[in-house]
Formats: C-alpha cells, structure tokens, sequence
C-alpha cells in the first residue's frame, strides 16, 4: 500500500489535483506550495478516480483527527463555539489590509454567472470565484459539491497562485455555511461573498475570525454581516 486514505468525495471530474490540494490545505494539513512534492491524479484511461499526493517528510499528518473531522463534517455538519475553538487552534484569526469599493462588490456576481458554462448547460453545479479587490475574476470552479468548488479554487491557486490570498475576495453561488468560513480563513481569506444568505454560525464564526462576510449579495444591494470595516461606501 502506497499511502493511506483519507476521504472519499462524491464530485464533478476534472480539475482533482486541485481539488486534492485544496482539501488538504483546508483541513490543516498543508500551508504551501512547497508541501507537495507530488500529486498523481486520475486518468481517463486509467479511470480509478483516484489521487495521490506526496507530502515533504516534515508534514506530520494526524490521520485520526483527519478522519474523524471529514466523517462529521459530511454527514451532520458541525456546530457549536467549542467547534470554533477548535478551528482557530488551527487557523489563526485573519489580518488583512483589504479594503474593496461596494460598486466593485456589487458587479461580481453577474462576472461570476456569466463564466459558469457547466451551470448554464445543466442547471445542477455551485460555482466559487476568486476575485482581485478591483473586482477581477482570476479563478473560477463548477462542481456538483459547494464545497468542492471552493476546494478547487483554493487548491489551484496554491499550486499556481495566485498566492498567499489575503488581498482576494472569494465569492459562492449559494450560502455561506461554516465549511466555506473554515476553508477561506486556512487560506488566510479576509472577504466571503455570497449570493445568498449566510447561516448563523458562519456569521459567528466570521465575526470571531476576523472575515467580512457579506450575504445577498446580487446587483443593486447586498448584507454585510462581520467586519463591515473592509467596505468603502460612496
């Protein structure tokens, strides 16, 4: 046996490798490009669905939080200030010098609709964009999982950046639950923007991380719920 496994992941094909990295940088697993050594990702010959990544000797790997965090956080969902603490044991508070222009804010979920081809052709994927502060978009992923999307965007750019993230904006096609608040803040995120509303824990857990979170967002108004400072209005 070659490794060990770690998670199992219904998804949309394409783009694994990133989608390998991605998770692994969300659950605290790595915290760079330099963590991988190598990553091996499905065939279409080979079709076995199958990743493997090769980590740097120094990553240590605790496989039974690993397995134990994946198993709740797909099936029930987690909840609760103790599961905060226990994120922020891992993921530090957020500090960013971000500040983004409300117009700039309210022209990208038109940005992000008009690049997901995979939507508008099936009606059945969430799509999660990486934004500039300008309103830019650099990345964008489709997948039939919200948080695989996201997962794909974060793991892209570590690999081929652009990278750290703190002056980026990310943006979901839905809601805002407290996996997407997780993930952007290991990637070190210091905006959330979402289509629609956000889940009271993520607010909570935005407000505690230091994030802006910003529901509803959609042409001509938008809610923000943490850390509204970030926000130049006028």
């Amino acid at each position: 046996m070659r490794g060990r496994p770690i998670s199992v992941t219904m998804r949309t094909p394409g783009q694994d490798g990133d989608l390998a990295a991605g998770f692994l940088l969300t659950e605290g697993v790595i915290h760079s490009p330099a963590d991988i050594v190598k990553l091996e990702t499905p065939t279409r010959a080979g079709g076995d669905n199958l990743v493997n990544v090769f980590l740097r000797p120094s990553v240590r790997v605790d496989f039974e939080r690993l397995t134990r965090h994946v198993f709740v956080s797909s099936s029930c969902g987690l909840c609760g200030a103790a599961t905060i603490e226990q994120v922020h044991k891992q993921f530090a508070p957020v500090r960013s010098a971000l500040r983004v222009a409300v117009n700039a804010l309210l022209d990208l979920p038109p940005r992000l609709a008009a690049a997901q081809t995979e939507f508008a052709a099936t009606g059945g994927t969430h799509a999660a964009g990486l934004f500039t502060q300008e309103g830019e978009l650099l990345l964008l992923r489709e997948d039939v999982g919200r948080h695989n999307a996201v997962d794909k965007v974060l793991g892209h750019a570590l690999r081929h950046g652009p990278w750290p993230l703190g002056e980026h904006i990310l943006l979901v096609s839905g809601r805002a639950s407290f996996e997407i608040m997780q993930k952007a803040l290991a990637a070190r995120i210091a905006m959330v923007c979402a289509v629609s509303a956000p889940s009271d824990l993520a607010v909570d857990f935005a407000e505690r991380s230091g994030q802006t979170l910003v529901g509803f967002l959609r042409p001509g108004r938008l809610n923000v719920y943490a850390h509204p400072q970030r926000l130049l209005f006028g």
